[in-house]
């Protein structure tokens, strides 16, 4: 069973939204933080945003600040990048990854990845 599956990629143009969902089958999903990263062609991979099994914390890239809001939903082990006012650089590969420590430094579980595309 694969541990986190992303979806709800696809292509848009600058200034539109996408939202992106992971579904999370790890055991101890309700206590672990949840963060989506993205990685761009040519480039390293790069943190986007984090939740911790706390609610009310979360943290953000400076590059989506503002932009981008992460939220999870316990009860559906599910975690979603609701993502506006997108840019050409948001073009990317997400990832949804899983840190079962819940401090969101430690990621043992990572999704197989959906392409955002945006177009200027």
């Amino acid at each position: 069973q694969v541990p986190l599956v992303e979806s709800g990629g696809g292509l848009v143009q600058a200034g539109g939204s996408l939202r992106l969902s992971c579904a999370a089958s790890v055991r101890t999903f309700s206590s672990a933080a949840m963060g989506w990263f993205r990685q761009a062609p040519g480039k390293e991979r790069e943190f986007v945003a984090v939740i911790r099994r706390s609610l009310g914390y979360t943290r953000y890239a400076d590059s989506v600040k503002g932009r981008f809001t992460i939220s999870r939903d316990n009860a559906k082990n599910t975690v979603c990048l609701q993502m506006n006012s997108l840019k050409p650089e948001d073009t990317a590969v997400y990832y949804c990854a899983a840190d079962e420590t819940g401090w969101g430094r430690e990621y043992g579980y990572w999704g197989q990845g959906t392409q955002v595309t945006v177009s200027s």
